[in-house]
């Protein structure tokens, strides 16, 4: 039996189109499945540009100065092969990402955090670059909610910045700066790093999807919306975009309980969430207190 092929393209943030294979995985669970990609770049992202302008500036004796993103992140596995088949030293190389998500306190959230844009980092290019190669820690630059002056003067310490990468977020933000209408442009480019409080309507960079949250005001209780621009057909309760969400107190406690019962069925790290199965084979939503 051959099953009709179901992903015809995959982006970025397409990735939810993976939980449409549930079906196969629950329905046929003893048919093999096999999934095939094909890049439609000629380019990948802009790894390239990364490692040509770094071997440029090793040329010359001189740093590199990148503030790089996580979002877009397919660069990064390419650029790490690349740098270790070069032999491409990065010892004269910063990194300075754009922004990392807080805890409660306004602190660092824990880089074992699925949400923590330092553990993405450190998993998947860090650990990954030979050490001999890799960039010292204090070279690898994230804002620090405690300092925030200090990429600021880093930048003006470095003599500037050689290449910004980055990428519209899923809401349309640039680094979580969103949209601000009681500013004027001229304000809005002159804010400095900060913390911020991120908006709850969430909406792709591509517009293939919003997520719009409805409440009463008086109960904590609250109805997600999820509008699909590429949906041809009534949403129903089998294609498992109807769910429950619970909010949870520790995250990461309930993600290990979770994990060790076997019952986690689908996660997006770059949202902060993962849904469970429940032994109907419906999915729950689980999503930390913010």
């Amino acid at each position: 039996m051959q099953l009709p092929q179901i992903i015809n393209s995959l982006l970025e943030n397409d990735m939810y189109k993976f939980s449409m294979g549930q079906c196969i995985y629950h329905q046929f669970s003893a048919y093999k499945t096999t999934w095939t990609f094909k890049c439609r770049n000629t380019d990948v992202f802009f790894t390239s540009e990364m490692v040509e302008e770094i071997k440029r500036k090793n040329a010359l004796g001189e740093n590199t100065v990148f503030i790089c993103p996580v979002g877009p992140v397919g660069q990064y596995p390419y650029f790490v092969d690349m740098v270790n088949e070069q032999n491409i030293s990065l010892k004269n190389v910063w990194f300075i990402n754009m922004d990392e998500y807080l805890d409660d306190e306004k602190q660092w959230i824990s880089k074992d955090h699925p949400l923590s844009f330092r553990g993405f980092m450190q998993r998947t290019v860090y650990d990954k670059v030979r050490p001999e190669l890799v960039m010292p820690e204090d070279q690898r630059v994230f804002p620090d909610p405690n300092h925030p002056e200090y990429i600021s003067e880093l930048i003006e310490k470095l003599g500037g910045v050689d290449i910004c990468f980055g990428g519209i977020g899923i809401n349309g933000h640039v680094a979580f700066n969103e949209a601000d209408p009681s500013l004027t442009n001229e304000e809005f480019l002159a804010q400095k790093t900060r913390v911020l409080k991120i908006t709850k309507e969430t909406e792709a960079a591509d517009g293939s999807f919003k997520l719009v949250y409805l409440g009463d005001g008086t109960t904590p209780h609250q109805l997600e919306l999820t509008w699909m621009r590429d949906m041809d057909c009534p949403y129903n309760l089998g294609d498992n975009e109807i769910h429950l969400a619970f909010h949870v107190d520790d995250y990461d406690a309930a993600h290990a309980k979770h994990q060790e019962m076997g019952c986690i069925c689908y996660e997006n790290p770059a949202m902060g969430i993962y849904f469970i199965t429940d032994p109907d084979g419906y999915w729950i939503e689980i999503i930390p207190t913010r």
